[in-house]
């Protein structure tokens, strides 16, 4: 996903970042960035999250990146579920892996996960 580093956050590393699908905070884990300049990057979401707690039905939103207090929120295409509950959501043009646990959820539709942390690395293509 392409994104700009538009600040620098309270905490070492805490970034504001913007895309084309909004706007979030995450934690950079590249070498060193310069506000304003754009990355192509792979986000990366470390929590383990509960399926209609934190992982929910959005049907007819966009896809989209925006904040609320504390946390970060992802709209997007949930294109997978494994066994394992090793997910997969579609953000436009990335793919974004995740954990989770819970009751089943239909794959296919659009989803909201809520996040408290999204770490970011500068992609490797």
């Amino acid at each position: 996903m392409r994104i700009t580093i538009t600040r620098a956050g309270e905490r070492h590393g805490e970034v504001y970042f913007s895309s084309a699908y909004g706007e979030g905070k995450g934690q950079w884990l590249g070498s060193s960035l310069v506000p304003g300049q754009e990355y192509e990057a792979e986000l990366e979401l470390p929590e383990l999250f509960i399926k209609w707690v934190d992982l929910v039905p959005a049907p007819g939103k966009p896809p989209a990146i925006s904040m609320k207090p504390g946390k970060n929120v992802l709209t997007g295409t949930l294109e997978d579920i494994e066994e394992d509950g090793t997910a997969y959501m579609r953000l436009g043009e990335s793919l974004i892996m995740f954990e989770c646990l819970g009751e089943p959820m239909a794959i296919g539709g659009t989803v909201e996960l809520t996040a408290g942390i999204i770490r970011i690395y500068p992609a490797a293509y």
